[in-house]
């Protein structure tokens, strides 16, 4: 079998990154991130079901400033993956393909994803996490 000197397929490094390139590969490691998270959950009602001590250790754990860190990013995972979910609905239904449109969903998830994920934290401390 005989080898051709061809171009390769063009790859990542090829193109520059685009908004929708950008959320799009977000919206599948947010999607990672929230079963990480539900692992997570199942952890925290199972301590729960096995006493007080066992609870008091996940709850340290989860309270440390690395675990609030991760549950952060689990709550901006949660609104970001609804977001953009709300958004690949628009386009199911036909609206918002326009270059214009895309990007201005785009950053509107972002910041939709961001304002919602502070005011889940707030309210979070607010009731004594």
């Amino acid at each position: 079998m005989t080898t051709r000197n061809r171009p390769l397929s063009p790859h990542l490094q090829v193109y520059k990154p685009q908004i929708t390139s950008i959320l799009s590969i977000t919206h599948r490691i947010t999607g990672v991130v929230l079963c990480f998270g539900a692992v997570l959950l199942t952890y925290w009602l199972m301590a729960a079901t096995y006493g007080p001590d066992a609870f008091a250790t996940a709850q340290a754990i989860l309270g440390s400033w690395l675990g609030i860190l991760v549950l952060f990013g689990v709550v901006f995972s949660l609104w970001y993956h609804l977001a953009n979910g709300i958004r690949h609905l628009a386009w199911d239904a036909g609206w918002g393909f326009e270059i214009t449109q895309l990007t201005t969903s785009g950053y509107a998830v972002l910041i939709v994803s961001a304002v919602l994920s502070v005011v889940t934290i707030i309210m979070a401390f607010a009731v004594g996490v």
